[in-house]
């Protein structure tokens, strides 16, 4: 399920809507300050966040049902608004429709890696290291753990790699997975079940690696 865009920023990008002169005006500004932006004017950065960052914040905090999510996903949006600003041209869309189409990619994007961590047991592993270890909040970022479970992926056999990409990044079903790889149905759920366990205890290696290591630097 894609996320939704708020109805102006839908009408922006169908030109399904005659919009009224005032909220054409609003259309403009936000449109000037995007430019302005691209022209480096943090000013017009911190103006463009006074104006679309609450909008922002509940479409990604309605599609991801975390406003937690939904700060991190608004932060990406304006980081990359000052990034790549420049790319930004009025004559070919909306300010608007430029934004909540970052916005939109990135809770996509966060909904995939939830789901990919959900599937293969991370956040199991995340709450029983946190009820084990009173000194294990400083996990590791969102980032730095797609990182190790890249890392994990690279360890695993090959056939049981295999396997969990197809399952959790194409989205396959048992017996699609066995028909590509040309195996029987149980194989390939004794594949699922050793994959998702090797990435469980390599992620759980290296948080308490992790932790081992602040500890002795105290």
């Amino acid at each position: 399920m894609e996320p939704q865009l708020p109805p102006e920023v839908r009408a922006s990008v169908s030109g399904g809507e005659d919009f009224g002169d005032e909220r054409r005006r609003e259309l403009r500004e936000d449109d000037n300050l995007l430019v302005r932006v691209g022209l480096g004017d943090d000013g017009a950065l911190v103006r463009l966040i006074d104006r679309q960052g609450r909008g922002l914040r509940l479409f990604a905090a309605r599609y991801l049902g975390s406003a937690t999510d939904a700060e991190d996903i608004v932060q990406d949006v304006f980081v990359a608004a000052w990034k790549h600003a420049r790319r930004f041209d009025p004559a070919k869309g909306r300010a608007t429709t430029w934004l909540y189409r970052i916005a939109a990619n990135r809770c996509i994007d966060a909904r995939r890696r939830r789901s990919f961590r959900a599937f293969i047991g991370l956040d199991d592993v995340q709450d029983a290291i946190a009820g084990d270890e009173p000194t294990a909040d400083a996990l590791v970022g969102a980032r730095q753990e797609l990182a190790v479970v890249r890392n994990g992926l690279s360890r695993l056999p090959e056939r049981q790699r295999m396997a969990l990409l197809l399952r959790a990044v194409a989205d396959l079903d048992v017996p699609a997975i066995a028909h590509v790889m040309g195996a029987s149905a149980g194989s390939v759920e004794q594949l699922l079940v050793r994959g998702r366990r090797g990435l469980r205890d390599h992620l759980a290696r290296t948080q308490q690696t992790d932790g081992d290591r602040k500890g002795t630097s105290k």
